[in-house]
């Protein structure tokens, strides 16, 4: 009988440590999950700061983005911060880009330079016609060069009109947009056709005398808005 206590007793023993043993691996895995947990956590915000970064390398201003996050409390990166002002930044990049297109086409579109290199003859203004000899409005400049003298679009665009026009001799007139259009007159010939897109520097026709014209020269014209300007200013820029 007492043999049979003893072994109860030790049966009771027995399954008290097993349970005690399965308490403590049950404390000891939920203690392991939650670690793995958190490292899953970690690692997600770890990715996360990775993209944003390489997003802020991408738009060249990682370094100010970061000097002005408030990591004064934990000394980590503050992610939700760090998305506000990469999208700030993203919104900032996209108006500079907006603004540079608009000047990239701006600029494109605005003549610059001179057609050819040579001497102005004859500037843009009332002046005393070489022909006729009277007072009368000039309005463009001429630009005294050899015959088949190459001539060049001072700007983008597209050529409007290749031919012919009496006291102006053969012609090119190229549309640029914005309001402003070019006109190449007194040339010995035209080798843009109407219709023709031109880029800025492009040969468009070559020097002459042809028309009304005491000698070899291109007359060149700036119209901005239906309206000759003086292109004087524009021959100047670069």
């Amino acid at each position: 009988m007492l043999l049979h206590v003893r072994r109860r007793r030790c049966i009771h023993v027995s399954l008290t440590i097993e349970a005690f043993n399965y308490q403590q691996l049950k404390k000891r895995y939920a203690g392991i999950s939650s670690e793995v947990s958190e490292m899953r956590s970690t690692m997600i915000s770890l990715k996360e700061s990775e993209a944003q970064l390489k997003q802020l390398v991408s738009l060249g201003s990682r370094s100010k983005i970061l000097k002005n996050l408030d990591t004064s409390e934990s000394g980590s990166i503050d992610i939700e911060e760090l998305k506000s002002q990469v999208a700030k930044s993203m919104d900032t990049v996209k108006e500079i880009k907006s603004y540079l297109r608009k000047e990239r086409v701006t600029d494109l579109a605005t003549p610059q330079g001179w057609p050819a290199s040579g001497r102005v003859s004859s500037l843009f203004g009332n002046r005393e016609h070489p022909l006729y000899g009277i007072r009368k409005f000039h309005s463009g400049v001429d630009i005294s060069l050899p015959t088949g003298t190459p001539l060049h679009a001072t700007a983008d665009g597209v050529v409007s009109f290749s031919g012919r026009a009496a006291n102006n001799g053969n012609i090119t007139v190229v549309e640029h947009g914005l309001g402003y259009s070019t006109i190449y007159a007194h040339n010995s010939r035209n080798l843009a056709r109407a219709g023709q897109t031109v880029k800025r520097g492009e040969v468009i026709a070559y020097a002459g005398s042809t028309g009304a014209s005491t000698g070899p020269h291109v007359h060149y014209e700036i119209w901005k808005n239906g309206q000759s300007i003086d292109p004087m200013p524009f021959l100047k820029r670069n």
